[in-house]
């Protein structure tokens, strides 16, 4: 008696389940302007696609999800489901894509809270921690309980932190950097400058070198015209030296004795008169070089 009244029971609360399940189906589908039929097609596709993911028919599962929203795009389980299977094939995008369709749908604050909540998660896996913050703040608006939510949050803020001391510590060490390369090129811009004037030193000293060696060289010039000019003289002078010999020189057969005496005291006047000469022309220099020195 008793086993047929929990019987009853259990048929009575299944029937009231489906008869509810129908009558918010026929809710969405009159405030969304669909029928009945295409409505409850998207729940069962919906259904379908729930039970293809429990069995790693991923394939399968994103095709009846696909059709659910199509059928109904009122259906909230559809695209968060979907997002839900993204989600933990590391596809990001995608999944961010269908939470946030679920959460724009969505009248209810539960269903609300768990999109927001997932979109929250995709931030943080891409690093979008100020975005994060603004996604775990709507979900706890939406459920101020949530616990796990409200840790997320506290993790969020923490890794926006970190996040804008490391890209103020970069700004600092690019600005460092600048300046250092600025420091080395004013650094090798000083050291060219200096060595062109150095250079430039270096050209006027070879110039005036230059200039000098010119004006050095004038003196031997001038050395060679005197030497030029003493060569001359010594060669226009007669050449005491040979000159008796060449009258020493007996010739047989043709000069007698007295003749060579002759030649002798000849020759004797004749250097006399060579030694006046020179004297004569001593004379002479000395007076020159007078004339030079005034």
């Amino acid at each position: 008696m008793k086993s047929t009244m929990d019987r009853n029971i259990l048929i009575f609360m299944l029937v009231f389940l489906v008869f509810c399940q129908i009558g918010r189906t026929q809710e969405e589908a009159d405030a969304s302007g669909i029928d009945e039929k295409s409505a409850r097609a998207a729940q069962n596709l919906t259904h379908e696609a729930n039970q293809e993911l429990r069995a790693n028919d991923f394939v399968g599962a994103e095709v009846d999800y696909r059709k659910a929203i199509s059928k109904n795009p009122e259906n909230i389980a559809a695209p968060y489901n979907l997002g839900r299977a993204y989600y933990n094939r590391e596809s990001f995008g995608e999944a961010f894509g269908r939470f946030k369709q679920a959460g724009e749908k969505a009248t209810a604050k539960p269903e609300k809270h768990k999109a927001y909540h997932n979109m929250g998660n995709v931030y943080m896996k891409n690093k979008e921690y100020q975005k994060a913050v603004e996604a775990y703040k709507e979900a706890l608006r939406n459920d101020p309980n949530d616990e796990e939510t409200r840790y997320n949050l506290a993790l969020a803020k923490e890794m926006l932190k970190k996040q804008q001391d490391d890209q103020k510590n970069n700004q600092n060490k690019d600005d460092e950097q600048n300046e250092d390369q600025q420091d080395q090129q004013q650094q090798n811009q000083d050291q060219n400058q200096g060595e062109n004037d150095k250079k430039d030193d270096g050209e006027q000293n070879d110039d005036q070198s230059k200039d000098g060696g010119d004006k050095g060289n004038e003196k031997p010039e001038e050395n060679k015209e005197g030497e030029g000019e003493q060569k001359k003289e010594q060669q226009q002078k007669p050449n005491q030296g040979d000159q008796p010999d060449e009258q020493k020189k007996p010739r047989p057969n043709q000069l007698s004795k007295q003749q060579i005496q002759n030649l002798l005291e000849a020759m004797q006047n004749e250097e006399k008169k060579v030694q006046e000469k020179l004297e004569a022309k001593k004379v002479k220099g000395a007076k020159t070089k007078n004339e030079k020195d005034w």
